[in-house]
């Protein structure tokens, strides 16, 4: 391109020399390079320092498994299956499928076919198959950092540990999290990368229902009082990620109040550098917010997003939630919580705790409320059920603006109306 613009002006010379006696010749004319066609320069467009990215997540709070939902399964399997879990979760599976990650607090330990099953308080063992049908229905991560997780002592937790290493060999993309077989388990942080972007886990629990490791043990259950490890994971861990979750088993149960001590703790954790924070272990749907760091930049924490399913028998131990958010990189490498929302989940059960599932807020109708074995169980205190409980529920710890598919119940109520002249 050089040698051919030379050549051109010396055209140009020749050319204005020839012309150099014609008559009425202005000799002041000056010759605009863009008369003559020669190309200008452009320079080339600089590339952004990021990649936008964008990864969709969706999360649930504690997976309970209890008799009657083990008993559940095993009633809808087939094909020589014992236990389908699907039945139970099919009208949320949709949802799950959907999200780029999806994460479940799995509060029963799965002993790998070695101990009896269990599915009663503080002695949870759960069927071989409901890891593989979670894995089937789109989770993708699952935390063991919770307050049952020593139910069945060391030897429990190993057995568990076992079955998810096997498991994660029929699905990698799984990741196990919130105990660990050694401090180098522990130090190996579970980071996954997707749409370019690294997202690390974290987890812990405030107790182990009193129940602690030998000293001899190598395996790791790391709890809440120990902040001097969270603050240090935490921050370790933001240095080589986009983006940090941690899994909280904090606060009191049965109850919809935030501890004071919680939200403490949740500030502290978003300024060391934690992006969200999933909070369960209280069995009841609490409230969620934004926190604000010194330098302006957010964090979300849900609370607590109460069960995904159980056999408890309380009102307020029916309702949880199923958050959703995206976490976002704009081209100049910030990362920021968008479009977060929550839409409720209710356990359903019917006579003598049969056919236990979970539906969305939207999926639910009038004859579930009707059919539902709430008010005729023997335990707990709560058994008043009905589309007012629910929504005061909702209404008292969602905040209006993170409501997904909710409208209080007239809307469930016509549906009900046009299924029912349908049929």
């Amino acid at each position: 391109m050089k040698h051919q613009l030379i050549a051109l002006l010396a055209v140009v010379a020749v050319s204005l020399t020839g012309c150099a006696n014609l008559q009425n010749q202005d000799a002041n004319h000056v010759i605009d390079i863009a008369e003559i066609g020669i190309p200008e320069t452009t320079e080339p467009p600089t590339e952004p320092a990021f990649q936008k990215a964008d990864v969709s997540f969706a999360a649930v709070g504690d997976n309970l498994i209890h008799t009657c939902v083990y008993k559940t399964a095993s009633a809808h399997a087939a094909d020589g299956i014992v236990y389908d879990f699907h039945y139970c979760y099919d009208e949320i599976a949709d949802r799950i499928a959907k999200a780029d990650l999806a994460f479940i607090n799995q509060e029963t330990l799965i002993c790998n076919g070695k101990l009896e099953l269990s599915g009663t308080r503080v002695n949870f063992n759960s069927p071989v198959e409901l890891g593989y049908n979670l894995a089937d229905m789109g989770f993708d991560i699952f935390n063991m950092a919770n307050s049952d997780v020593l139910d069945k002592g060391a030897e429990g937790l190993e057995y568990t540990l076992d079955y998810w290493d096997a498991l994660q060999e029929d699905y990698p993309e799984v990741t196990v999290l919130g105990a660990y077989r050694n401090q180098e388990d522990m130090q190996n942080y579970r980071i996954v990368e997707k749409d370019g972007l690294k997202i690390g886990f974290l987890g812990y629990t405030e107790h182990t229902n009193e129940r602690v490791l030998p000293e001899e043990s190598e395996m790791i259950v790391p709890y809440i009082g120990d902040s001097s490890l969270m603050q240090m994971q935490i921050q370790e861990l933001s240095q080589q990620v986009d983006c940090v979750i941690v899994s909280m088993h904090w606060g009191a149960t049965d109850t919809h109040t935030v501890d004071d001590s919680v939200k403490e703790l949740a500030q502290k954790m978003i300024d060391w550098g934690a992006d969200v924070i999933l909070g369960t272990g209280s069995h009841t749907l609490q409230t969620m917010e934004y926190l604000t760091r010194a330098d302006g930049s957010k964090g979300f924490v849900f609370y607590s997003l109460g069960n995904v399913i159980s056999g408890q028998t309380d009102n307020f131990n029916m309702v949880g939630g199923l958050g959703e958010f995206h976490i976002c990189r704009d081209n100049d490498g910030n990362i920021t919580i968008e479009d977060v929302g929550l839409t409720p989940v209710i356990t359903q059960y019917e006579t003598d705790m049969t056919n236990v599932r979970t539906f969305p807020y939207d999926s639910y109708k009038d004859r579930m409320i009707q059919s539902h074995y709430l008010p005729h169980t023997s335990g707990g205190s709560y058994k008043k059920w009905s589309w007012e409980v629910i929504d005061t529920i909702v209404e008292e710890n969602v905040p209006e603006e993170f409501r997904r598919n909710y409208t209080a119940n007239s809307q469930n109520e016509e549906t009900d109306s046009e299924t029912e002249q349908e049929e």
